[in-house]
């Protein structure tokens, strides 16, 4: 929850909500360093900490001040994403010292030293190059002489040096780039459930954690929703064939799920079904998709601060359909919403000469390696699917999973 704080603060100081933004720095430094407190630290290392702890919010109030000093209808990026970095820089610093007090050398160390990325806020992509460069002039020599490098994740920096934030899920993207980077044997990406599960608990309660998948399955399950794991950061690892485990941080002796280039056995059955909120616009006549694609993509940005994910369009002589999803970190059902009446508005204000019909729709997902394999599989999903009536079907490209807008 610390992040959504923090991005919290930063709404404050944009409407100059001072008592707002110093109540939550207060919350925060209150939080953490009753964490320090109960932590086994030594007299020394506990105030050394807090004295950490107590710059990084201070610096945050800073941030939080400036933008207050000039109230906008827009946050900019640059400075919300140096306000929101700030968690994970505290909880660095804290693994680090807890680590040093258990005779490790642990240092923490800001992503905005190592990760350069392009200049795209809230939402930015790692430049490979110049990060491996700065990862093996910082953090090999650390690691050749026995110390251990506690690395925020989430957070970059530009090559000139301004604070970037790789979109929510990002440390697991910031795990996969430093491994790609120095070659890693394998990567751990610690949870509170048993490894990557066939469905939410939380909605079904009989899932069960999957023992063993594809990158191709676990990317198509990231994208269509699971939470555990970011969208991206499947990518590298796959590249440079670095095996991805995902374990239960409350169970160790767990094997939860092993993630590498193909499975042992590829049954004829789907291992996974994800489910996430989506909006529909359909035109009883053709009408301009493209248009329609900018303003959803405006109204997102103003409601989420990211652009929308079209999943689905068809254009017919009598008819247009667009389907989007709305990203998991934007809220859920009240995010949908939110942006379903602000794109109400936007189209009416547009003056589109065709009338929209503006739905929320939800886009459930099957995932499995067996989907356009010549299995019968994608019929056998159809059969189970009689009954209900679907707007849109989509095969995934990667032919690993099949969707449906119902």
């Amino acid at each position: 929850g610390v992040t959504d704080m923090l991005l919290e603060a930063a709404h404050l100081a944009q409407v100059s909500n001072q008592r707002g933004y110093r109540r939550i720095a207060a919350t925060l430094r209150t939080r953490h360093l009753a964490l320090a407190e109960q932590l086994p630290l030594g007299i020394q290392e506990r105030n050394a900490l807090n004295a950490d702890i107590d710059r990084l919010l201070f610096e945050m109030l800073d941030d939080c001040q400036t933008v207050a000093n000039i109230p906008s209808e827009v946050l900019s990026p640059e400075i919300s994403d140096r306000i929101i970095g700030v968690g994970e820089k505290l909880a660095a610093r804290i693994i680090a010292a807890l680590l040093r007090n258990n005779d490790l050398r642990g240092v923490a160390i800001d992503g905005t030293d190592v990760i350069v990325t392009n200049d795209v806020h809230g939402n930015a992509s790692p430049l490979f190059e110049p990060t491996r460069n700065r990862i093996e002039a910082n953090l090999l020599p650390m690691i050749h002489r026995q110390i251990i490098p506690v690395l925020t994740g989430f957070i970059g920096a530009t090559i000139d040096g301004k604070p970037t934030t790789m979109g929510r899920g990002g440390s697991d993207f910031t795990a996969s780039v430093l491994a790609s980077c120095i070659s890693a044997d394998e990567v751990w990406v610690w949870s509170d459930v048993d490894g990557m599960m066939s469905t939410d608990p939380r909605e079904i309660s009989n899932a069960v954690a999957i023992s063993e998948m594809s990158y191709n399955e676990v990317a198509e399950l990231a994208y269509f929703g699971a939470r555990i794991l970011h969208a991206r950061m499947v990518s590298p690892l796959q590249e440079h064939q670095i095996p991805l485990y995902i374990k239960n941080v409350y169970k160790p002796q767990k094997s939860g799920t092993l993630i590498h280039e193909a499975r042992k056995t590829t049954s004829e059955n789907i291992i996974a079904v994800t489910s996430i909120p989506g909006i529909s616009l359909t035109a009883k006549r053709s009408g301009s998709l493209t248009k329609i694609s900018q303003l959803i993509d405006e109204t997102l940005i103003k409601s989420t601060g990211n652009e929308s994910d079209v999943m689905f369009t068809s254009q017919s002589a009598t008819q247009s359909f667009m389907c989007f999803i709305v990203p998991i970190h934007a809220g859920g059902v009240e995010a949908v919403s939110t942006i379903t009446s602000r794109l109400q508005r936007k189209i009416e204000e547009s003056q589109e000469s065709v009338t929209w019909r503006i739905e929320q729709v939800t886009l459930v997902t099957a995932i499995g390696e067996s989907f356009g394999k010549h299995t019968g599989l994608e019929s056998k999903v159809l059969q189970a699917l009689d009954g209900i009536p679907m707007i849109g079907l989509i095969q995934g490209a990667s032919d690993c999973s099949l969707s449906v807008i119902v």
